[in-house]
């Protein structure tokens, strides 16, 4: 766990109050820089508590973002980051927890947390940064690359398809479902707020390119393509429809769930609560039952 000694006491007001005494060592122009950005306008929109706010990350670029906040941090190890996370809600569901990782960290080593996070509707926020490369390890493919995306390492481009975020989301029954993109951050802070507001697991495809090894600014901002107004959050046939759409990206809000479906902290809450007033538990004999 790692924090700064300065992290005030007091909800913030200013980008002043977030940042770090740590200066981000991202590469110039890295797309991180603009999810740091929103996060930290997120925070201040929010008016979090920021010593009760906590944002876990993984391995790889995207790693690193915490320990840029006054927010407290954890730095776990590759592909973890969501079951890191969720223990972290579940120990104090009283806590603002947010969970970054790249495209590499929670489609490929991690790929296998993300369906579970969503069945269980952990009450998290997590932006996936995607750069569609492994730009901390010199730019192989990732999960992520498309197969018209030309890479240092690989020259003559990918073989495989590319796993789409929006899709696996949409289809694990995420909760909330987004898109943002580095070029625009008043947009990638508003989805970011809606996603903490949400109740229940909000998952943000947030599109962050690399600068050195896959520089697809120019690639996105002539895909880069907002919702149509018209689009019914609530409905997953039409979201799913917008996934698939060739030559667009679509960024904004895909999916939002209106139903009553409980997260994961109320459910277990609500469950210790009932079994001690069912059977007199204290907390020592109601940690012996679960174990």
């Amino acid at each position: 766990m790692m924090t700064n000694k300065t992290t005030p006491n007091v909800n913030v007001q200013s980008i002043a109050d977030v940042k770090s005494s740590v200066a981000p060592i991202w590469c110039p122009g890295c797309g991180d820089f603009g999810v740091l950005s929103a996060v930290y306008r997120a925070c201040i929109e929010l008016d979090l508590d920021l010593k009760n706010t906590v944002i876990v990350s993984g391995i790889g670029c995207s790693g690193r973002l915490p320990i840029f906040t006054k927010c407290y941090g954890f730095h776990g190890v590759h592909g973890r980051v969501l079951p890191t996370a969720t223990g972290v809600k579940l120990a104090n569901p009283k806590l603002t927890v947010l969970a970054v990782g790249g495209d590499g960290d929670g489609l490929a080593i991690g790929g296998g947390h993300f369906p579970h996070a969503a069945r269980r509707n952990v009450d998290i926020t997590y932006i996936m940064m995607d750069n569609s490369t492994y730009g901390l390890t010199k730019g192989q493919g990732s999960p992520t690359t498309a197969s018209d995306f030309q890479l240092k390492s690989l020259p003559y481009g990918v073989q495989e398809e590319n796993l789409n975020p929006i899709a696996l989301a949409l289809a694990y029954d995420v909760s909330y479902v987004a898109r943002a993109f580095s070029g625009r951050i008043d947009q990638m802070t508003e989805l970011f707020i809606k996603g903490i507001k949400h109740k229940g697991f909000s998952f943000i495809h947030a599109i962050s390119p690399c600068t050195v090894f896959n520089d697809t600014y120019k690639y996105y901002r002539e895909k880069v393509i907002d919702i149509p107004t018209e689009h019914d959050v609530h409905n997953k046939k039409s979201a799913l429809d917008l996934w698939q759409t060739k030559g667009k990206v679509y960024l904004g809000t895909f999916f939002e769930s209106e139903s009553a479906r409980m997260d994961l902290t109320t459910m277990l809450t609500e469950l210790s609560a009932s079994l001690q007033k069912k059977e007199k538990l204290t907390s020592e004999n109601l940690l012996d039952k679960f174990v």
